[in-house]
């Protein structure tokens, strides 16, 4: 899988994909990751990316024109034409605004992206963007009922969470279909030692047999869900 990230600050990028699962990923060329700077498409003098909004208000927003030549130099070439063409591209290619109006993000929304050969991730910045460039995108897609500076922290976590699902990239892919966000939270686990100031490691976890282990995983699973997040119970 390919993905673009088209930001102001490419420089955040340099630590996160850099080390464990990412880092490994793309030693297996199993994922490639890509930074546009989107001041290299502005075309005045002083490489402006953003103006002050229409009507007032406070801060600077993302120019349109400036956001649409960036997005024209990662799209695929076929995305300019109409028809069946392009829908079929569509299926193979993702554009991202990342923005606090976006759809949330959640373990659900990462499984449906793995399906994308090339995603491409708009980090919006300053008060805002302008809304046109709305138009120029495919979906747009939030982190959280909150507000961070920058697109980029946001892009990170969708790379991070995208890449551990695609084939290959853990050594058992497996224990994925048993981690949080798949319907129930994850039921408790331990390890060595087996006692801790008086804290006893479970006794069912060392009875060797797996289909009481596997029934307490579940039962433990749904009593953790219904207590931390009873609206996943629901949905």
């Amino acid at each position: 899988m390919k993905f673009t990230i088209l930001t102001l600050f490419s420089e955040m990028f340099s630590g996160p994909f850099d080390y464990s699962i990412v880092s490994r990923a793309k030693e297996k060329n199993l994922v490639s990751i890509q930074f546009v700077n989107i001041r290299d498409f502005a075309t005045d003098k002083h490489k402006s990316v953003d103006d002050r909004p229409y009507g007032g208000g406070a801060g600077m927003i993302l120019k349109v024109d400036v956001v649409d030549r960036a997005l024209q130099s990662v799209r695929s070439p076929i995305r300019q034409a109409q028809g069946k063409q392009e829908s079929e591209v569509r299926k193979r290619e993702r554009v991202i605004l990342l923005d606090p109006r976006g759809r949330t993000y959640t373990q659900a929304v990462a499984e449906e992206l793995t399906a994308y050969e090339h995603i491409i991730l708009l980090c919006g910045h300053y008060e805002g963007v302008d809304e046109r460039i709305r138009t120029l995108v495919d979906s747009e897609i939030s982190i959280g009922d909150y507000v961070v500076t920058g697109g980029e922290i946001p892009a990170m976590a969708i790379v991070d969470s995208i890449t551990r699902l695609l084939p290959g990239v853990l050594v058992h892919p497996e224990a994925t279909r048993k981690e949080s966000f798949h319907g129930l939270l994850e039921y408790p686990q331990y390890t060595r030692p087996e006692i801790y100031h008086g804290q006893k490691v479970p006794d069912v976890l060392l009875s060797g047999d797996p289909k009481r282990i596997d029934a307490w995983q579940q039962a433990e699973a749904k009593i953790m869900t219904t207590k931390l997040r009873p609206d996943l119970i629901h949905t």
